[in-house]
């Protein structure tokens, strides 16, 4: 395993069975045969892939056949519909459970919050739970009575650390969850749907701590929220029927995670008949050449009908990938998108950004802000060409003006 590479997945597939008294039955024979030493044949003892494997009756593939490969510093969403393998895998990758085929590597410290609550005990306090999860993970106590108050902090959940996990909100548990797993600094960080639960000012010290992590670590998340999976991710593994169907850039992923969606003819709930928008797209009409200049933007987005309360995504990146900043504008009333080409003007207040070249991606999303219905993933970039900020932290951008511009006749 070369030195950046901390995650290996090769060919893996795990399979079960729908009738619970035959997957008894198929896993007392399995046990058999591999106390028996018939199940190994060379290597790690698995099957290469799944066409090496012959499924019994009412067995079926919940992952099939996936392989990735994750770097340090790499954060890859995984991104799929209910029932489409992504929580399996996230077993398998944190060695909840076995794989039948393929072939597994990680490389360093792993730490995983695949469920709430997930390898706490509820009888136990917070503090000792975090000595549990910390000593599992290797650390010693001297170590862990190193981070113990900055968890504590993060998590805000004060004297609440003594009192049993059992007495926690489903937000404390994911809070201490969150802040265990992070600042514990694992070299594999593995997170499913854990900014599902908490209110919004901790799940943007989330990002904050997200992108320190991701600098140190290789990230794997999990989330139905495609925002999310534009914020916190540069790569992404789009899974359907428990095999990969996309592996690139994240918010192409999203795109195509879209798409799934308008195949089953469901958005957010809604039926949807088809894709009501067109195009978006963004240029720079101002760009802050150094730190600390608003950023003046023209935005376009042609829509085959007319969208009330529907909400502007604009996220900021570095060169890297690396999440920066994030801005959303809802298209309310006056500002609701019309039928056709509509243009915006909008100013952006000054961003403390460092000296580099920037990113802009745009998208639209629904009204809870919950499905990405379209996304641009570089509308547009800037350059900034000094450097008075050492290490900016992400931010929200704040709009500084905001005007409707009527189009041009004929399409733009």
């Amino acid at each position: 395993m070369s030195d950046d590479v901390l995650v290996r997945v090769e060919n893996v597939s795990k399979r079960f069975c729908r009738s619970l008294k035959r997957s008894l039955w198929y896993g007392l024979q399995d046990l058999g045969s591999e106390i028996g030493g018939r199940r190994h044949g060379g290597g790690s003892g698995l099957p290469q892939s799944s066409v090496d494997v012959q499924l019994r009756p009412d067995e079926f593939w919940a992952v099939k056949d996936v392989s990735f490969e994750l770097r340090r510093g790499e954060c890859l969403g995984l991104i799929g519909r209910n029932g489409a393998g992504k929580t399996t895998l996230l077993r398998m990758l944190n060695g909840l459970i076995k794989p039948d085929t393929g072939r597994i590597e990680m490389k360093g410290r792993v730490g995983a919050l695949i469920a709430l609550g997930a390898g706490f005990n509820p009888v136990l306090s917070g503090r000792e739970n975090i000595y549990v999860n910390a000593g599992v993970m290797g650390l010693g106590k001297r170590e862990i009575e190193e981070k113990l108050e900055e968890i504590v902090d993060f998590a805000e959940i004060g004297d609440f650390i003594d009192a049993p996990l059992q007495s926690y909100s489903s937000g404390m548990q994911v809070r201490l969850g969150f802040a265990a797993s992070t600042i514990l600094e694992p070299d594999i960080l593995i997170l499913d749907e854990v900014l599902a639960v908490g209110d919004t000012s901790f799940r943007y010290k989330c990002y904050r701590r997200m992108d320190q992590v991701r600098s140190r670590s290789a990230v794997i998340f999990v989330s139905h929220d495609m925002p999310n999976i534009g914020r916190i991710c540069n790569l992404s593994m789009v899974m359907r029927n428990g095999q990969p169907i996309f592996h690139g850039a994240a918010l192409e992923g999203a795109s195509i995670y879209d798409e799934l969606n308008e195949d089953s003819g469901v958005q957010g709930g809604v039926r949807v008949a088809n894709h009501p928008i067109i195009d978006i797209n963004a240029s720079v009409v101002n760009a802050p050449s150094v730190p600390g200049a608003p950023l003046c933007l023209d935005l376009k987005i042609e829509s085959a009908e007319a969208l009330d309360g529907y909400y502007l995504m604009v996220n900021l990146q570095d060169s890297s990938g690396a999440f920066m900043a994030s801005l959303k504008h809802q298209f309310k009333g006056v500002d609701a998108l019309r039928s056709g080409l509509n243009v915006f003007r909008l100013t952006i207040e000054s961003i403390p950004l460092k000296k580099n070249l920037y990113h802009i991606s745009v998208g639209l999303a629904d009204s809870r802000r919950q499905n990405l219905l379209f996304a641009n993933s570089r509308a547009a970039s800037i350059r900034i060409s000094e450097q008075p900020f050492a290490s900016p932290s992400p931010c929200i951008l704040r709009i500084q003006d905001w005007s409707r511009c009527e189009p041009a006749v004929g399409r733009q």
